[in-house]
């Protein structure tokens, strides 16, 4: 086992990290940016570094500055947590070069997932189901025209480097093609640097249903159940719960099994979710995310596995030790994503915590680096905690939430409580009557309505 890990992070994942580091007497140090000196990981850690000033580009993505840190500090392994450079394939490969061990998984598996167009090919060559579109990138408009005719209107156009939505288009006809592809393509190049673009069918009414994946690299694998991640703001999960309440026992394993099945036969190691859309009883892969995630507590809740301390192990070397029978699903877990910003307008709203209380009682978990006094600062994402709740079964989880939620007291700034209570009591979310659209519906009606 390593004997001191660096985290490549900052936040509430940071401290996540550093918590399971810690239960497994494994040392860490905390690398920061100057306004995060007073940050809770920071304080908490065994050793802390400053990398650089405010700017991400100059601290959490100065890949010269952690791996100077890392050597400074004498660390067996880094952690990069989720975001900045945790996808980042020559990082990683930067990392085992200079003899540290990257905790995730190989420099190779993060490039080839990171090519959403390379990435279909390879899961569709093990048997993995995906959207119909274009069989690589589509070159100018006539190309793209001429897949859109063959899978049909509406279609969607996609960054092949990208996520969270940026460089991603819909065109309902084909007078809206031409526009559409122009403004994806220009995005993708803006946000990723890349603006290489390909093209699938677009999809009514999905639900957006991704499954983690466990594997050790030698061909061990299990699945540990499915998350709905469905209700998103702008292509962005804002709440996530597991199980589904969209699939039936049957359709729950076949997908576990078609995930776990493709992870092995790719060879994978580490944790990984492998996300499709689900319409009308069909599954269809749309990608894959080579790191941990942000709404992994919901499986751990439901499994009873630290994901991040699973991690550590098999970077170290340490085999499963388990198979998909030794599983076991208990009860519901949902996550609400709480962000400093306004519940209305969900416009950034840093600033300085003033009274903190978290919520508790059973089955009650906060995911959070808050502290009275901390100043949230506006350099980086939103995300200030995580609200995770479980329960026995999807309606005390919900009734759960509620109660939680109202006891969550955070001073000083404006944040998405509110937001968050207002989409616990509609119909729709009570009854799991929703799908990738909804959320869009359901913010629309109240700014028309409040």
């Amino acid at each position: 086992m390593f004997e001191k890990v660096l985290i490549a992070n900052r936040g509430e994942i940071a401290l996540r990290i550093q918590r399971a580091c810690r239960e497994m007497g494994v040392r860490t140090v905390a690398v920061h940016s100057t306004i995060d000196a007073e940050a809770m990981n920071v304080r908490l850690a065994d050793e802390a570094i400053c990398i650089g000033p405010p700017p991400a580009a100059d601290s959490y993505l100065n890949v010269q500055a952690i791996l100077t840190a890392a050597t400074i500090s004498n660390v067996d392994a880094i952690h990069p947590g989720y975001g900045f450079l945790s996808e980042n394939a020559d990082f990683a490969a930067m990392v085992e070069e200079h003899g540290f061990t990257f905790i995730g998984p190989s420099p190779d598996h993060i490039r080839l997932m990171g090519d959403k167009i390379a990435a279909k090919k390879a899961v569709a060559a093990v048997g993995v189901p995906v959207i119909p579109g274009s069989d690589g990138p589509v070159k100018d408009e006539r190309d793209a025209r001429a897949v859109a005719e063959e899978i049909g209107y509406p279609v969607l156009i996609k960054a092949s480097s990208g996520g969270g939505g940026r460089g991603m288009k819909a065109a309902a006809s084909p007078g809206e093609l031409g526009a559409a592809l122009e403004m994806a393509a220009r995005e993708a190049r803006a946000a990723f640097g890349d603006g290489t673009v390909y093209l699938e069918k677009y999809l009514s009414g999905p639900r957006h249903i991704e499954v983690q994946i466990l594997a050790d690299g030698e061909g061990n694998v299990v699945h540990l159940g499915e998350r709905d991640c469905s209700l998103q703001r702008r292509y962005q999960k804002v709440v996530e719960e597991a199980p589904s309440p969209a699939l039936n026992d049957d359709q729950r394993q076949e997908i576990g099994r078609i995930a776990s099945e493709a992870a092995a036969r790719l060879g994978y190691r580490s944790v990984g979710t492998m996300e499709f859309l689900y319409q009308d009883g069909a599954f269809y892969f749309i990608e894959m995310n080579t790191r941990l995630q942000v709404e992994h507590p919901v499986t751990e809740m439901i499994c009873g596995l630290d994901l991040v301390r699973e991690m550590v192990r098999i970077a170290a070397g340490a085999p499963l030790g388990y198979t998909q029978k030794d599983i076991r699903f208990s009860g519901h877990a949902i996550e609400c994503r709480i962000n400093a910003e306004n519940p209305d307008t969900f416009a950034p709203a840093p600033g300085r915590l003033g009274n903190y209380h978290v919520p508790g009682g059973l089955g009650v978990r906060v995911d959070s680096a808050l502290y009275a006094g901390y100043q949230v600062p506006p350099h980086y994402d939103s995300l200030i905690a995580k609200l995770i709740v479980h329960g026995a079964n999807r309606n005390e989880c919900l009734m759960r939430l509620r109660r939680a939620l109202e006891e969550y007291i955070i001073d000083g700034l404006e944040t998405t409580i509110p937001f968050h209570q207002r989409l616990m009591s509609a119909p729709e979310f009570i009854n799991g009557e929703y799908d990738i659209h909804w959320l869009e519906r359901f913010l629309g009606n109240h700014e028309q309505t409040g």
